[in-house]
């Protein structure tokens, strides 16, 4: 299988772009416009594209990760899965990284660890010890396909007795460049595993899913047209990809090319070749063009109130309107940097009430829902498979709230840009909240009741209890017709009584395992409130700084610019000498300008404004 590698050509476009803008940045002594193009340039250099691997527990997530890869980097077991985040990447050498989070520290520690004994970190059979909690393990290693920037993401399985996981995958797919959605050939695509998928695609568009396990299920290609049926009707449009990675193993190991083709893996790594690098340079493209577009706004207009008094000094009117109209927009800034505070404020304090209620609302919906199916069954028998829809309820609700809160960061920080929207191109800030995955704590699972069982002697004893009495009140009443104290009417009084009062206390024992498994299951949904709104409040305060830090850069660079321009406009009032040279110096460097904006333009950027610099 070929390496993963960038487009040349377009990578140096933006890096050319980019170059050409920061050198005109430069000039005009805008330091913190270099800086911003500078860290975009970094940007385009690192070919880094993140795949996360996601689905169901024991889907063959690792198997996949080791067939990409063709080595046994992730740890296969049959019975175990995995717990903990492994990030895969290309290295020089073989190297693995635990990363864990301890008690009262905020930054996360970092371990070495040997890569062949990673099945006792990253598994759930893995020893925990008390106040440290591992995050993620970093695995490096030689691989063709991994060279030209690739990463696979290892995550646990989203189904199981906690939905913790499932948050924590949610996570990490606003910050992925695609998503690999497993689903094994078994069986047809579940409700749950439907469910995540939306969660995903509102997360991270570039979704492939993989039917897994192809070799062992003569039926796959039913079981595959059968999923095709289910994304259709559901409305996504999602490519499905059978594959296995046994296949792969023993077409490697034979050298059989055939065999390889026919486990499905090169294709699944051509689509990656194709549809995450072509997505990556997209959006880089994008946000390359998009801060361009940005800076030319900046730059033009001190270049623009200069020149334009420079062409005509004679305009003396005008140069004084000019110079009051930039003064009042300077001020009018300082005005609107209240304003767009206080609707940061305000957004925020809706968005954390919003959010909360959300939450709480879902989740009580999963528990009203539970303790229906409670009353209409014994939940003694039934306890573990009540315990297994709980916890995909509860995933579900939870990764349904995570996705509303993520498109409401994205909103607020629209409206926030609004305030900015007159100066013309703002960028919005792009969130990176996968940095709080690791804060949601385990929500444990529903406590046991009793089954409801009883023994044979249990069963002996209730009924002797209760029919001993009938026995005894029969027999006295059959003795007055002068019949023995025990005689067949009385005993046969006393088998109707037991058996009546062995149903009573039958009815009485399922009503109190009732009790208790609605008491359980409301336990269970108090701690999921408790452990998810930690969680959703760290991940507001990340959206809240975020926006907080962007804007108060971009309300700086405008007043800046502002301030420039009048500058430029008084001493382009005041120049007698050498203003031809002056003119010719500022016409060339408009020149420059429209040319940066039609190159942006042409990497795809969308020049909504009026364009600042005329031809």
């Amino acid at each position: 299988m070929s390496p993963v590698t960038a487009v040349p050509p377009r990578a140096a476009q933006m890096a050319s772009l980019l170059s050409d803008a920061a050198a005109l940045a430069a000039e005009t002594e805008r330091d913190d416009l270099v800086g911003r193009l500078t860290t975009l340039a970094e940007r385009v250099k690192d070919p880094t594209m993140r795949v996360v691997v996601v689905g169901q527990f024991k889907q063959g997530k690792s198997a996949l990760v080791n067939a990409l890869v063709d080595a046994p980097v992730c740890p296969v077991d049959d019975v175990v899965g995995t717990a903990v985040p492994t990030v895969v990447s290309h290295g020089e050498t073989i190297t693995a990284t635990l990363y864990t989070e301890l008690d009262g520290v905020t930054e996360l520690q970092a371990k070495a660890i040997r890569p062949d004994r990673l099945r006792d970190h990253v598994t759930e059979a893995a020893k925990r010890s008390d106040g440290v909690r591992p995050v993620r393990v970093d695995v490096t290693l030689p691989s063709t396909v991994l060279a030209g920037g690739l990463v696979l993401v290892d995550t646990p399985g989203v189904g199981g007795t906690t939905s913790s996981h499932a948050a924590s995958t949610l996570t990490m797919l606003p910050s992925a460049d695609a998503v690999l959605m497993l689903s094994d050939a078994s069986q047809e695509y579940t409700d749950p595993e439907l469910s995540f998928l939306k969660q995903a695609m509102s997360l991270c568009p570039t979704v492939t899913c993989v039917l897994s396990k192809i070799d062992p299920h003569p039926h796959w290609r039913d079981i595959a047209e059968a999923d095709r049926r289910h994304l259709t009707n559901a409305g996504l449009d999602v490519p499905l990809v059978p594959v296995s990675a046994s296949l792969h193993q023993q077409a490697t190991s034979m050298g059989d090319a055939e065999l390889d083709v026919e486990s499905g893996i090169p294709e699944l790594v051509q689509r990656l070749q194709t549809d995450v690098v072509e997505r990556v340079l997209d959006q880089t493209a994008e946000a390359v063009g998009h801060q361009v577009l940005s800076v030319v706004d900046h730059l033009s207009l001190s270049l623009e109130s200069e020149l334009q008094i420079l062409r005509d000094p004679r305009q003396g009117a005008k140069v004084v309107k000019s110079l009051q109209e930039a003064q009042a927009a300077a001020n009018a800034l300082g005005q609107r940097s209240a304003k767009w505070q206080q609707t940061l404020t305000d957004g925020v304090a809706d968005f954390n009430n919003d959010i909360d209620y959300d939450l709480r609302d879902r989740l009580r919906s999963v528990g009203r829902e539970a303790e229906v199916l409670i009353e209409d069954c014994d939940p003694g028998e039934s306890w573990d498979e009540i315990g297994a829809w709980l916890a995909d309820s509860i995933a579900q609700a939870v990764g349904d709230n995570f996705v509303w809160a993520h498109q409401r960061s994205e909103h607020l920080a629209a409206v926030v840009a609004d305030h900015f929207a007159v100066e013309g191109a703002v960028d919005l800030p792009q969130f990176r909240l996968s940095d709080t995955e690791g804060v949601l704590n385990p929500i444990a699972g529903l406590e046991r009741i009793e089954t409801g069982e009883l023994s044979i002697p249990q069963k002996v004893l209730i009924g002797m209890r209760s029919s001993y009495g009938g026995i005894l009140m029969f027999g006295v009443m059959t003795s007055l017709a002068g019949m023995a104290l025990i005689n067949p009417i009385s005993i046969a009084a006393g088998v109707i009584i037991g058996s009546y009062a062995y149903k009573q206390e039958a009815e009485q024992r399922l009503d109190r395992r009732r009790s208790l498994a609605k008491v359980a299951v409301r336990r269970l949904i108090e701690e999921a409130i408790f452990q998810v709104s930690k969680e959703a409040r760290d991940r507001l305060n990340v959206a809240r700084r975020t926006l907080r830090d962007h804007f108060t850069d971009v309300a700086a660079n405008m007043k800046r610019s502002l301030n420039e321009a009048i500058e430029a406009a008084k001493s382009g009032a005041g120049a007698t000498d050498e203003r031809s040279q002056r003119i010719q110096q500022l016409e060339e460097r408009e020149a420059r300008l429209r040319d940066l904006v039609a190159r942006a333009t042409a990497l795809g950027a969308v020049d909504s404004r009026t364009e600042k610099v005329s031809s």
